[in-house]
């Protein structure tokens, strides 16, 4: 390739250099050149990327609505980690609480992470929507607005709104499954004391963002040395372990339905 592929990505973690650093290498090593630009957020980098200052992001689920919503929907997703799909977040609550429907939520206070995380707070607000309860009025919402402008690609939110239902200052708090299973497997979370009360509907999280006019070639060389990389290479295993995948997946865009459903209804771009 006689020019690299300039690729967005959001520095939302020290650790988000080493993982770049070891894919661009690779990239090299393959004759496919890759210019990688940090971000300090999700906003920036959809403006980088529809002005074409950037041909490819590395985009968090709210950021791929965001980018449809300003794109008019004509940006494609063209990659994605397998552990980006049919993840679910959770709605947990200690066992002995005696809480057992959403409905039993009603005028308590619920643990969220951050204001724009999909897992921790959008999604699983919408799941309340759906039964008719809206925070601020059916219920006291309590966030933990850390990191704010980074989605939600972190732990500490959640392990906040996690710590608040443990010290009983909320009725359930919000985990994706991933912090849920992670959670209760290092010993921070006893699943004899706490337990899953609801969960959201299955949906998708991040994916790699190209306009329309990314050159069709460019992309089909592109995605060929993505999908070459290996779990079974050590050149590629700390990447992916940093990464939290095994394997590149093909992107696709059926797992934004009840992202994009709770944005619009909780009227998140809006405000």
């Amino acid at each position: 390739m006689s020019h690299p592929v300039t690729i967005g990505a959001v520095l939302y973690d020290p650790k988000v250099s080493v993982i770049w650093e070891i894919i661009a290498q690779y990239f090299e090593a393959n004759d496919c050149p890759v210019d990688v630009k940090l971000y300090v957020d999700y906003d920036r980098q959809n403006a980088a990327l529809l002005s074409g200052e950037i041909d490819v992001a590395w985009h968090s689920p709210l950021a791929w609505v965001d980018l449809q919503r300003r794109s008019g929907g004509t940006c494609l997703a063209i990659a994605m980690r397998d552990t980006d799909r049919d993840r679910v977040s959770h709605l947990i609550v200690a066992r002995d609480s005696g809480l057992t429907t959403l409905q039993d939520l009603r005028g308590k206070t619920i643990a969220f992470g951050a204001k724009d995380s999909p897992q921790a707070c959008l999604i699983p607000q919408g799941l309340l929507l759906r039964e008719g309860m809206a925070p601020g009025t059916d219920y006291t919402e309590r966030r933990f607005d850390l990191l704010v402008g980074l989605h939600g690609d972190h732990i500490g939110g959640e392990r906040e709104a996690f710590q608040c239902l443990k010290k009983g200052e909320a009725a359930a708090c919000a985990l994706i499954d991933l912090n849920w299973q992670g959670l209760t497997r290092d010993g921070t979370i006893d699943p004899a004391k706490f337990e899953i009360l609801a969960t959201t509907d299955r949906f998708d999280h991040c994916v790699f963002a190209v306009r329309q006019d990314f050159p069709a070639e460019t992309e089909a060389t592109w995605l060929r040395v993505l999908f070459s990389m290996s779990y079974d290479n050590p050149d590629h295993h700390e990447m992916m372990d940093l990464e939290g995948l095994k394997k590149w997946e093909p992107g696709r865009t059926t797992g934004f339905a009840a992202l994009t459903e709770a944005a619009e209804k909780l009227g998140f771009f809006e405000s």
